[in-house]
């Protein structure tokens, strides 16, 4: 027994046959748009009695023997159109017009073109008095309710395409997404950076701890890690000779999936030559600030039992100091075993093989969600920050800062090492972790131990990744993300509608 979507889909492949029996093209190459439906809405008074032709989908139907109403929907907004049998043209396949007399193989959610003159209806409802109307594209499914949306949150991931037909307001959110990030391009380009391109593909990948993906190249038959971080080949470009420079790209991280994390997410990362960790903590502040105002107009946003603002002074808070002042342990001092104590009597278990800078990383943790900012973490240990340098008069610290918000790490910066000598010490301390069996530790790269040699100026480098706009907007990383990754699947009615195994 035929379900009801296999039914409506025949019912509207019976329509498909049909227009292309009346000489129409389901599937025009050419159409014509003016002006968004929106703008036409919004500036009706620039608009009244002007002919103009919009363009969208047909979001509903309504028919009342002489007369029709519908509304088209293109990404500016909705305008109803009204549809009369007396002045909407003929059918004509040598212009591809749909008549009246045809509205019938016409569909919510098809797209048309309609021309015609701006007025109010007797109801006041701006609308299009449409003098010729076009079928662009056919629609042979049917939208989900229009009412409920998308209910179950694994077809809205995907089937984003739905979601965001459906939703508007989930549109808007993904147009903030683009002006977040084409804002902070923005302030970056008046700071005198320039955007570059890094590899994707790399035979050793670096600048985070985090378990790589594994892929192979079979041009030159070896295996490459997708990268993690740009920052290494960045470094190598400063050593090139570029001063300041930034790459907004997508990183990839095969981790677990959470709230804030995904394996695959967009990252700005930039390294300015001749500044240092305090230089980059300003010029931090002040993008955040920029974007706050130029994508929300507010810099106070409260997130969970936290409110913060922007605009204020942003604290510093010592690495090691506030973990002794809450947790009352030295994490310098206190052995592995006293660290695993206190994460114990703190009710955090930690599985699987781990080392100090995992013990004490956890131990911040535990303190970092209490911590509304907006502030700088800094003085980090030299153990837990591997490519930070160190301050000249304590080797133990480096210079390395965080933004701490409503709890929440969401940017990471430092004065980069570029002691060669110092650097490669510390890859071998990464790599020996890496081959004791931790995963994110870092891997040796000895060209870019050999670039440090032939020498890169003081630098400073900063990474934000897009969950800062996840945060801003207060949803998970999937709900911020367009097409989040899925295991893969394809329902069981679509196999059979495709003739699928």
């Amino acid at each position: 027994m035929a379900s009801r979507l296999q039914e409506i889909r025949n019912e509207r492949l019976g329509k498909l046959k049909k227009l292309r029996e009346l000489g129409l093209s389901p599937y025009p190459a050419q159409s014509k748009k003016d002006v968004g439906n929106g703008d036409v809405v919004g500036n009706f008074e620039n608009y009244e009695n002007k002919i103009v032709t919009l363009t969208g989908r047909i979001m509903s139907k309504r028919e009342h023997g002489k007369l029709a109403f519908a509304d088209l929907a293109d990404q500016t907004g909705k305008i109803q159109l009204l549809l009369r049998s007396s002045s909407v043209a003929s059918t004509n396949p040598a212009v591809g017009n749909l008549g009246f007399e045809h509205l019938g193989l016409l569909d919510v959610g098809d797209f048309a073109q309609a021309s015609g003159v701006v007025i109010k209806s007797k109801t006041g409802a701006i609308s299009l008095d449409v003098s010729e109307l076009k079928l662009l594209t056919k629609s042979l499914r049917p939208l989900p309710d229009m009412q409920g949306g998308l209910q179950d949150p694994e077809l809205t991931f995907r089937r984003r395409y739905l979601d965001l037909i459906l939703n508007e307001g989930r549109r808007a959110m993904f147009e903030r997404k683009a002006k977040f990030w084409a804002t902070a391009r923005e302030f970056l380009n008046t700071q005198g950076f320039i955007e570059v391109e890094t590899p994707v593909l790399e035979h050793v990948t670096g600048g985070a701890d985090a378990a790589p993906f594994v892929t192979h190249h079979n041009a030159l038959d070896e295996d490459f890690y997708l990268r993690i971080s740009t920052e290494l080949y960045q470094k190598r470009l400063i050593g090139g000779g570029f001063e300041k420079i930034y790459t907004l790209a997508p990183n990839f991280r095969n981790e677990g999936i959470d709230d804030e994390h995904l394996q695959e997410y967009y990252q700005l990362e930039w390294y300015w030559a001749y500044a240092d960790f305090r230089n980059n903590m300003d010029l931090t502040r002040d993008l955040y600030r920029e974007i706050a105002k130029v994508v929300y107009g507010k810099t106070e946003f409260t997130r969970g039992e936290h409110t913060f603002d922007l605009a204020n002074d942003w604290v510093e808070i010592d690495y090691a100091g506030i973990i002794q002042e809450k947790l009352n342990i030295d994490i310098f001092k206190a052995s592995d075993n006293e660290l695993a104590q206190t994460l114990l009597k703190q009710g955090v278990k930690l599985d699987g093989g781990v080392n100090r800078a995992r013990l004490v990383d956890n131990l911040w943790k535990i303190i970092r969600k209490k911590i509304a900012g907006p502030a700088f973490l800094i003085n980090t240990p030299k153990f837990i920050s591997p490519l930070a340098k160190s301050y000249a008069d304590n080797p133990d610290k480096t210079e390395r800062f965080q933004i701490i918000l409503a709890g929440s790490e969401l940017g990471n910066g430092y004065s980069e090492l570029n002691d060669p000598l110092d650097q490669l010490d510390r890859f071998l301390e990464q790599q020996n972790a890496r081959d004791a069996g931790d995963a994110e530790a870092q891997m040796l790269d000895i060209d870019f131990v050999e670039m440090l040699e032939y020498g890169m100026p003081p630098t400073s480098g900063f990474g934000m990744s897009e969950r800062v706009f996840w945060f801003l907007e207060n949803v998970t990383a999937r709900e911020g993300t367009l097409f989040p990754q899925m295991k893969r699947h394809i329902d069981p009615l679509s196999k059979e509608i495709y003739g699928l195994k």
